[in-house]
């Protein structure tokens, strides 16, 4: 063998190994990959050693900042229970309502507490936990208005609420023209305005309202007859379903141990636990 073919040798063998090399990482990536793959919600979030969470952190008392900017809230606190009981850190994230449910979707976040009702259309979507609160919606109007004093009256009139929310669903299902916002804060400015007719909310986030502004100009027009669950939402499927059983577990025992009754007592003034 010449000088030159020793050379050829040489750089062949050379491209040769980092081929190996590049193979052999690829292989490694993709085992890890499928590894991960394998690996259901649960397993991923204990991994991780965090939890990731949604809100949107402008719906007091469930879920709100506080004078020191620290997200608080009944939703807020029970989430970070939850992630004790699931041996995690609770890693927050905030975002409009309409955006919390693609970012579930979309896998952007584990888990969604921000006082979601149990409905016949998101049960199609799905799985919930167990209810951990129960919600009454009312009609919110100004104390000297006379032109709502039930449901069916909603027909023709404005309100406005979160945009894809049980509430605006509901004022549309009975004709109101509904204008979407984005905050508790923002509805009840438009009503005392007279920019709308009514919002609607739950019964719990207006009587913090008015614990907050005993002299806004407020009332209750009508309180609907349901009561609503309200649960944790996850993605169907058996990726879910340990995450499930845990988060049901977690509450089950922030039930027994009187957790839930004592954050609901502190946050709302009475015991939404139960109905």
């Amino acid at each position: 063998m010449n000088g030159k073919e020793g050379q050829k040798m040489k750089v062949v063998k050379g491209i040769l190994a980092i081929m190996v090399a590049a193979l052999a990482v690829l292989t490694a990536a993709g085992c890890q990959g499928k590894n991960n793959e394998e690996k259901d919600a649960l397993q991923r979030i204990k991994d991780a050693g965090k939890v990731r969470i949604a809100q949107e952190g402008t719906w007091a008392p469930w879920t709100y900042h506080d004078e020191s900017d620290k997200l608080v809230g009944y939703d807020a606190d029970v989430a970070r229970e939850i992630a004790k009981k699931l041996g995690v850190e609770a890693e927050f994230y905030e975002g409009e309502w309409d955006g919390l449910f693609a970012g579930l979707d979309g896998g952007r976040y584990d888990l969604l507490l921000n006082g979601v009702e149990i409905t016949e259309t998101r049960q199609k979507t799905y799985d919930f936990s167990e209810p951990y609160a129960y919600a009454k919606t009312v009609i919110i109007v100004k104390a000297d208005s006379d032109a709502i004093n039930s449901f069916e009256d909603l027909a023709g009139k404005k309100t406005c609420n979160s945009i894809d929310s049980t509430y605006m669903n509901l004022a549309e299902q009975y004709g109101a023209e509904v204008m979407g916002v984005d905050s508790l804060e923002e509805t009840i400015n438009m009503v005392l305005a007279g920019r709308v007719d009514a919002t609607l909310n739950s019964l719990d986030s207006y009587a913090y309202y008015m614990s907050l502004f005993p002299d806004a100009e407020l009332k209750i027009a009508a309180t609907y007859d349901e009561v609503s669950a309200v649960a944790i939402p996850f993605k169907k499927g058996e990726d879910t379903a340990s995450l499930r059983e845990a988060v049901n577990k977690a509450l089950a025992e922030l039930r027994a141990d009187g957790t839930l009754k004592r954050l609901s007592e502190q946050y709302f003034g009475s015991d939404v636990t139960v109905k």
